[in-house]
């Protein structure tokens, strides 16, 4: 049997997932598109409800949400992985695991930035963790904040937050992988 040589990512901002209907479709959508790791952001559950987010045939769920249940965020992995997890480092927005998938390091990351001040907000967190960014790093969320001019109608200005997260995410060295898959 040969080793899987790529990884698939997704990522969802679920807007919560405390209704059955709704945690049934995100968990039948996840097996349809059948990832090898799966980010989802605003789950709006509390720590003691991550059972909530299991779905067959994934081995780990990583929750973070602080004291807040109003936002939160998970890493799922698949069974068939072998995840080995050597740090996890979570806050109320953000969760970042270190690990490894088939003797590769990896550094996975899924952020949630609230509407206000989000700019500020995820400058903030790369600024932090710049030291754990590595060859093998994966940044994911859900930002509420345009970043590329492209993304913009031509009355919109650009914020100088915005800018400094610009300039960051720039000098991280850091490339968004939608807008050179999809430059238009």
């Amino acid at each position: 049997m040969g080793t899987n040589t790529y990884l698939s990512i997704i990522t969802l901002n679920v807007n919560g997932l405390n209704a059955p209907m709704k945690k049934y479709r995100v968990a039948y959508w996840i097996k349809t598109e059948n990832p090898t790791v799966c980010h989802l952001q605003e789950t709006h559950l509390r720590a003691k409800d991550t059972y909530k987010l299991k779905v067959r045939g994934w081995k780990k769920i990583f929750h973070a949400n602080g004291n807040n249940s109003k936002v939160g965020v998970t890493i799922h992995t698949l069974v068939k992985v072998h995840f080995k997890t050597k740090a996890i480092n979570k806050e109320e927005h953000y969760l970042m695991i270190k690990g490894s998938i088939q003797e590769e390091d990896i550094t996975l990351v899924n952020i949630y930035a609230c509407n206000i001040e989000a700019p500020k907000y995820i400058q903030q967190i790369l600024t932090d963790i710049k030291g754990e960014i590595a060859g093998n790093t994966v940044i994911v969320g859900d930002f509420n904040t345009l970043l590329p001019s492209m993304d913009r109608s031509s009355r919109q200005k650009m914020s100088k937050a915005t800018e400094i997260l610009n300039n960051t995410i720039e000098k991280l060295d850091l490339i968004d992988i939608f807008r050179t898959l999809h430059p238009k």
